[in-house]
Parts: C-alpha cells; structure tokens; sequence
C-alpha cells in the first residue's frame, strides 16, 4: 500500500501508515549460484539488508552496493567476515569527513523505547565531568530528577561529586574510576565549593526514573514592564505532548509578551512534538504554512512529506487508528514575534529543528553556547523483512536486536538545512564557568537566564566565555545512548511510526 499525503492533518495516519505497510520502493533480486556457503550469523543478514534500504547515504558506502547481495555464496562470505551483528554494522556507516555521527546498533529495542519516552533505570542525574585544576576533577550535578534516588537523598542542582567509591576523582584516574559510575549502587563523595574538601557521602542505587521534560513553567511579572514566560523543556518526548500544552495553557492564560525556552539539556526527540513546540510558539502559522520538511534516500521518495504548523494533537483508538474531530486543541501564542532559546553543546536535533524552522517566520536568538549540529534523523530499524523493516509488530521473536540509522534531513521551508557546525549564539555563556556557584534554574540571578532578561531589560549583557575552570572531561553527561537523537519509532501506535 502506497500514497501520498497531501492533507497535513492525515500526517501521522498517512506517510507514517505507509511506513507501517511494506516497501514496494525496493527491487529485491534473487540471490545465483549458491554453492552452500552457511551465513554464520543469521541477524547479519537483517543488518545488511535493512541498512541496504533505509540508510541516507546508502549509496556513498561501497559495502553496500545493491549488487552485494546478487550471489548469494560471495554475500554470505562478506557477511561472515563480521562475528557480530553490530561490527558488521559499523561497517556499513558512512566514514567520509566522520559524517555520520549518530547512527547506532541497539542489542535491545525494548530497553530503547523506554528511553525514548524518558523511561531508565538510573540515579536521576544530570552530570557534568570538569577538570577545574590540574589535578581534581569533579562531577558536577546540572540537573537532578524529580522523585529519583538522587532526590530521594537531597541531592541538588549545584552540588558537586568529587569522587565515587571512596576514591576521589582525579585526572589520573578518572578514566578507571568513572567505570564504578555505571554500577547498581554507587557512594558518591559531596564535596565543598572548591571542589576538593569533602563535605559528606551519599549511597545510591538505580532504580526506574520516568523523567517529565516539562521540567519548569515560570512568569516573570515585570521585566521591564513585560511579562516574560519561562520554559525550562530537557526533551521532545510523545508521551509528556499533553503536559507540555497545558505549560502553554498557563503561559497564555498569564498574558506573557516575550517567550524564553531554555534548551541547554534537550538534546531532542520526537519530531511530531517538534512540530507540536513549533506551533505553539508560533500561534499565526497556518496547516498551509511548511514548518519543516523531511527527505529520505533515493529509494524512499514517496515518504518525503512536509510538516506544517498544527491546531491539535492527534488522537488515536488502541489500536492506533487516527480519530476525526478528536484531536485536542493546542495553547498557541499569538502576540509573540521573538522567542529567546537558551542553548548548550548538548542543545541538539530537535531542539535545533525549532531553531531552524521557526527562523523564517520570527525571530529567534539563541543564547549560551553553539548547539550540537544535528540536521538529520532516523527510525527504528527491525529484523521485520516482511514490512522493509519498519514494522515492530511483524518483528522477529528470536532476537531483540534493532537499529536506529540516520534516514532522514530535516530542512526549514526556505530549503535551509546547513547547521551541521551548530547555531552559533549572539553572546556566549557557559554555565560550567559557575561550577562552584550553580544557582538554580529560574533564579534571575542564574548565569544563563540572566543574561536573556538583561537583554530583556535593555542591558547589554557580558558574556563569560573566558573559561574558569581546565577543560571538559569526556566520559560522563546527562545524555545517554539513545539521546542526541531525532528519530521514529513505531512502539505504542499500531502501524503509525511516530516521527521524532
């Protein structure tokens, strides 16, 4: 089954209907002169083949050649080369310039849904490594989970970890010591602010976090003699698109006249809530105004579709059958023409895509640091041949291996898409300059948001792009392996991919 949407409302219930049926897109070949050579490893097969159809640059990776597979002896031969699935797959990935960035083998797509909706099990911490002199490094904590471990225990915003496991963190060991981080239970030492002498020890252990995105919701009553609204939003997650409406609910209903989204831990998600973001923001934009558009790889034409600004969230029966006239309608601004995005290196993908596609219809001023530099997307793949590999529930019981490869670019309605370097912000600010005095998010005095209502205000902010502390230490963030993302998945719509 194959058609074209032409009527935005049937979005979800059309291109995405259509990933849920099979592909008549590609020409499959039957396989010659088959000698009896025993493909070893039977997932490997699915990888290729999956990655054959779907990925975005398929046609600038040799290995993936539509001819690979035209005897089935020399196939299976380049396929027993790879002893595991995922070795094969890294294979596969386009190396050229290191472009692809962001695709990933998944050994459990179950484990991967749930963390698409903020499901894992974890201390609730966001956590920042920072070397702040030549020798001690500390974790410092961002962001904390409500109702997690970390909360559970008092943990804040602000407080810095400097070691785990009665060692402290060190430049020396911190790549040994790191390691203890992802066990079940963990002591943390708590130390002072200067990050060296030890305040007191806090005993964790992992347990199952759903983390709500809409973290904060504020209004800021007189900033020079305008309300101002403050969203503090870690991530485009489906599940949570009814509580973000309602925060725009309470931000109409305050009569705010200047919009601050605070971005600098969202590092994407869903694409439908994207657009859902977008047209809230942007209350004027019409279902004939393009959002965005996505392109998929020359095998795939038929599933480019344009996103437009929407008037309400999609509703659907159990079995994921869109229903008419049930969508409830979104809280959508109509006074504002400027939005103020606060912004990380971790502001990514989705959170970018508001950037990008709300830019040729009203200003936009990012704040902080340069954003990650993601244009493209991808779903879910399965070991599903029947349906391309699209669809979850034909999937193979055997295994629950999957992929989640790049598939898609993402551009604006003026045909822009070229941020793969990230959006560079009008003045620089880097929170981790405060890493011994991190007040907490909404304090008008925190280092970020002051500067959005000094600008507010009329006051030409200073930046703080000098760097107080060492360097980063790579190792440890508060994204996870399936953030950074902007991807479909098919899990709890029947036949529907949802668009992230």
């Amino acid at each position: 089954m194959r058609f074209k949407v032409t009527v935005y409302l049937m979005y979800l219930v059309g291109v995405f209907m259509v990933l849920g049926c099979g592909s008549d897109d590609v020409v499959e070949t039957t396989p010659t002169n088959n000698t009896g050579v025993t493909l070893n490893e039977p997932v490997n097969d699915f990888v290729w083949k999956a990655m054959n159809s779907w990925y975005n640059w398929q046609e600038g990776v040799s290995y993936l050649d539509d001819t690979k597979d035209d005897n089935l002896d020399n196939y299976y031969q380049f396929l027993n080369k790879f002893a595991t699935p995922d070795k094969l797959f890294d294979a596969l990935l386009f190396q050229k310039d290191q472009i692809d960035r962001f695709s990933w083998f998944i050994e459990d797509y179950v484990e991967q849904e749930q963390q698409f909706q903020g499901i894992s099990t974890s201390f609730g911490l966001g956590l920042r490594a920072l070397a702040i002199n030549d020798k001690n490094v500390i974790l410092l904590v961002r962001h904390v989970s409500k109702e997690s471990p970390a909360a559970d225990q008092g943990i804040e915003r602000g407080d810095i970890i400097i070691g785990l496991n009665g060692v402290k963190l060190t430049r020396e060991n911190y790549s040994t010591t790191i390691k203890t981080y992802y066990e079940d239970t963990v002591e943390f030492i708590i130390g002072e602010n200067d990050g060296i002498t030890e305040n007191h020890r806090v005993s964790l252990s992992r347990r199952v976090v759903q983390d709500n995105p809409v973290d904060l919701i504020k209004v800021f009553d007189d900033i020079n003699g305008k309300k101002v609204g403050y969203l503090v939003y870690n991530g485009f997650r489906s599940s949570y698109n009814e509580v973000l409406n309602n925060a725009f609910a309470q931000l109409k209903s305050e009569g705010i006249q200047e919009l601050i989204l605070d971005f600098r831990y969202n590092v994407g998600g869903s694409l439908l809530s994207c657009a859902y973001l977008a047209s809230m923001i942007y209350g004027q934009g019409t279902t004939s105004d393009l959002f965005a558009k996505i392109e998929y790889n020359h095998k795939h034409p038929n599933y480019n579709d344009n996103i437009p600004f929407l008037e309400g969230i999609f509703q659907y029966d159990p079995e994921g059958n869109y229903l008419p006239g049930q969508d409830i309608p979104l809280n959508r601004l109509t006074n504002i023409s400027k939005v103020y995005i606060i912004t990380t290196s971790g502001t990514a993908s989705a959170s970018e895509m508001i950037i990008n596609g709300l830019r040729p219809y009203m200003e936009v001023e990012t704040i902080g640091e340069t954003t990650y530099g993601k244009n493209v997307g991808s779903i879910t793949l399965y070991d599903s041949p029947s349906s391309d590999y699209i669809d979850r529930n034909t999937v193979n019981p055997a295994h629950k291996m999957a992929m989640q490869p790049i598939t898609f670019q993402i551009y604006n309605s003026l045909n822009q898409s070229d941020y793969t370097h990230g959006f560079t912000p009008s003045v620089e600010v880097d929170e981790n300059n405060s890493w011994n005095n991190l007040l907490e998010l909404g304090n008008e005095n925190e280092v970020m948001l002051k500067v959005v209502l000094d600008k507010i205000r009329g006051v030409i902010p200073k930046g703080n792009d000098s760097k107080k502390y060492k360097e980063k230490i790579n190792g440890i963030e508060n994204m996870t392996k399936f953030d950074n993302e902007m991807y479909i998945e098919s899990n709890y719509i029947k036949n529907i991919p949802r668009i992230h």
